[in-house]
């Protein structure tokens, strides 16, 4: 590339960029005041209280079938432990997608939780 025409893009990555900056910010100012045009930009107000309702909700019924230490013990008298942290990490993660898909889709608190728990099987 010339220097020319590296001075030529970085001129429109400047002004083009700068633009996209302001109007980005401006959406996202209009979307928190509840001005936004554009549908389902932000659906939920207090998403992230729902959020933390009912992953709260949910937590309960995920100890009880992948167990919050990093060892369970399995039984049977020896010193049998089971690692649970891939499978936990794992489902807090399909969990917390399906309860953020189902409160932007308009789903209650409760409604969330149990798409988070259909979604890992509890």
């Amino acid at each position: 590339m010339t220097a020319f025409a590296y001075l030529i893009a970085k001129l429109k990555w400047l002004i083009f960029g700068t633009q996209a900056d302001r109007k980005g910010r401006r959406l996202a100012d209009n979307a928190e005041r509840g001005q936004s045009s554009g549908q389902m930009v932000y659906y939920r107000r207090n998403f992230e209280e729902d959020y933390n309702a009912a992953s709260e909700m949910l937590k309960g019924r995920m100890n009880a079938r992948y167990p919050d230490s990093y060892h369970a013990r399995l039984g049977g008298g020896g010193n049998n432990a089971y690692d649970y942290g891939d499978k936990r990490s794992q489902a807090v993660d399909t969990a917390s997608t399906a309860i953020a898909q189902a409160l932007r889709g308009g789903a209650t608190v409760h409604e969330a939780a149990e798409a988070g728990a259909t979604s890992i099987g509890i």
